[in-house]
């Protein structure tokens, strides 16, 4: 049996590439960072933060909440803090169904 590479695995991601993601200005995410306790980045030596999975699920929810619900900040923290595992599953779902979309659509494209 050949060898095979296992793959890598990212643990750390800039704010950059969690904007990029988002489509939004890493400004928003510094902004949210000071307004939310569930938003906590590392930081390396050079002061850069550095977000982990948990992280980017937790800037998403609240994307989710504040740009697509139209939460007030403060009714997004007191949405979190009521009941922040329901949240972040609901946000889970809401992007796995995204994905289910996006192939399906692309399976139609590719069927005409």
């Amino acid at each position: 049996m050949p060898y095979k590479e296992k793959e890598i695995e990212k643990k750390y991601f800039t704010i950059g590439e969690v904007a990029d993601e988002l489509g939004v200005a890493t400004s928003l995410i510094r902004f949210w960072e000071g307004e939310f306790d569930i938003i906590k980045p590392k930081k390396n030596r050079k002061g850069n933060r550095q977000f982990t999975k948990e992280d980017i699920k937790n800037v998403k929810l609240i994307y989710y909440l504040v740009k697509e619900k139209g939460f007030t900040l403060q009714g997004a923290r007191d949405f979190i803090k009521n009941d922040v595992d329901a949240a972040t599953n609901k946000v889970e779902l809401i992007e796995s169904l995204k994905k289910v979309r996006t192939f399906l659509e692309t399976l139609k494209k590719e069927l005409h």
